[in-house]
């Protein structure tokens, strides 16, 4: 694969120097013009950070347009109009979401690409991105991947993340047997970025009636946000995938 001249490949224990602080002189220049994808981890997370409702931070904060094959729905977090495309949360100060900042933020400046093969088997690529404005690489803190995500508090969202990808990387999907109509768009929304209606939806008698065996799972399911994320996708797989629904 051919890569761009600032990208290098990441393997193994290969280690790069980064590091970034208030003293770089580039500070906050990479939460500048972005085309920034929110996963529902993130969405959760963040709503955590501003302690506030999913459908309120969706309405407020998101842009949502189709994937590149016009199935899924994707989540951009929308730029301020200052000139510059600022992510609304960059302050003078830094990140004023630090601690529930989305994977991308955590992850720079190092990409992580992820497929499924034609046996669903996870397939991984790492990238190192060097920008021209940044000045992190003058750092002489050294890192490998798996120490850089464990520093940044990326293992969990990794994780979420790859089981949403079993979702829309589906092998209908890459076949283009599946398209979504607009309700089903609406559910997918519903079930992975608007957990407080999901919720609702989850704790009604009609709906558990046909989608939940017995009180313990009901029980598991609503007991936090991640439980209900991960049924969520659970529940659109089987929406989607399944002669049942």
């Amino acid at each position: 694969m051919q890569l761009p001249d600032n990208v290098t490949r990441l393997c193994g224990q290969k280690r790069f120097s980064f590091g970034c602080h208030p003293g770089v002189s580039c500070f906050t220049e990479c939460c500048r013009e972005l085309d920034l994808v929110l996963t529902p981890y993130d969405v959760l997370r963040l709503c955590r950070e501003l302690r506030m409702k999913p459908a309120e931070f969706i309405e407020r904060y998101v842009v949502e347009e189709l994937d590149e094959k016009g199935i899924f729905p994707v989540l951009y977090l929308g730029m301020v109009d200052d000139g510059r495309a600022s992510c609304p949360f960059v302050s003078g100060d830094g990140c004023t979401v630090y601690n529930g900042r989305p994977g991308a933020c955590r992850a720079y400046p190092v990409g992580r690409g992820t497929t499924l093969d034609k046996n669903g088997r996870k397939q991984e690529l790492y990238i190192l991105v060097r920008e021209d404005h940044c000045r992190g690489f003058d750092e002489p803190e050294t890192h490998t991947v798996a120490e850089w995500f464990a520093d940044q508090g990326l293992v969990e969202y990794n994780k979420i993340n790859d089981e949403v990808l079993a979702l829309v990387q589906h092998e209908q999907v890459g076949k283009g047997l599946q398209r979504l109509t607009r309700e089903q768009k609406d559910k997918y929304i519903l079930a992975l970025y608007k957990l407080d209606e999901f919720r609702e939806m989850v704790s009604s008698p009609a709906f558990q009636e046909e989608f939940m065996a017995n009180e313990k799972e009901r029980e598991a399911i609503l007991a936090d946000e991640l439980s209900l994320l991960r049924f969520g996708i659970r529940w659109i797989m089987e929406l989607l995938f399944t002669e049942k629904v």
